[in-house]
């Protein structure tokens, strides 16, 4: 089997590392990743200038592509060029910070799996909450029977998946629960400072996600220390208010 590994913190990331050493288990594994960190760029691409990529080495060690661009270039750039066959699998991350309620919408890691998804391959996003001293070696260990079982799980044509590891879970026996994505809003706060020069800036404050509702949700699923597993999908379509507004009469006024 081979897997596409990739992330959005970076070629140099400890989380990458760690998630290569364990993905080795099931078979080959193809690294390529942005060359630097790209935290928070969505589902970005290049197309208005040339894509570059370099082979990095430690020592002799081979550690994989550097793409000088997004996480979703670097799924692209992958498959189409440096990817021996399509792979089995795509893998986005360890990523340095969990990817959980709205900021799925802003994550470069989970756009890495969601373009991954696009190709057809079952794709997983892997997170660890964020920590300075962060043990991703622990949380690849974790991560791998859950990557096992989605493999026997997914379909065919591919799925996509984001799995959040929080770091209670890192030690004595975590659970994992299935769990929809919250969509409740927060990180919307501002606070204005004056720049040595005394013009105004915005700091964006990342205020803490909101008391959890009564419906569980990854949010608050990660909160009472569990990982968390969530399906997700890349069509946006309404199929509910498809199927109302094709019943109504769209007649267009004639020139």
């Amino acid at each position: 089997m081979l897997t596409l590994l990739t992330n959005d913190d970076g070629i140099f990331a400890p989380g990458l590392a760690a998630m290569a050493v364990a993905l080795r288990q099931l078979g080959e594994v193809c690294v390529v990743a942005p060359a630097t960190e790209q935290s928070g760029v969505g589902h970005a691409i290049t197309f208005l200038t040339p894509l570059t990529a370099k082979e990095i080495f430690d020592g002799k060690v081979r550690r994989g592509w550097a793409v000088d661009g997004s996480p979703a270039d670097a799924v692209k750039l992958a498959i189409s060029q440096f990817c021996p066959r399509k792979p089995d699998l795509v893998i986005s991350g360890i990523n340095g910070g969990l990817n959980a309620g709205i900021n799925v919408l802003y994550s470069g890691t989970v756009a890495a799996a969601i373009e991954g998804a696009f190709f057809g391959i079952t794709s997983i996003a892997v997170s660890l909450e964020y920590n300075e001293h962060a043990h991703f070696d622990r949380a690849a260990e974790l991560a791998i029977p859950v990557i096992r079982e989605l493999l026997r799980f997914s379909s065919p044509s591919g799925s996509l998946y984001n799995l959040n590891i929080p770091t209670a879970a890192l030690t004595g026996s975590p659970k994992l629960r299935v769990v929809p994505m919250s969509v409740v809003r927060y990180g919307e706060e501002f606070e204005k400072r004056i720049d040595p020069r005394g013009r105004p800036y915005f700091w964006a404050t990342n205020d803490p996600p909101p008391a959890p509702s009564l419906r569980e949700t990854d949010v608050s699923a990660l909160r009472s220390g569990c990982m968390t597993l969530t399906p997700l999908q890349f069509d946006l379509t309404d199929t509910i208010s498809i199927e109302s507004l094709a019943k109504r009469d769209w007649t267009m006024p004639q020139s």
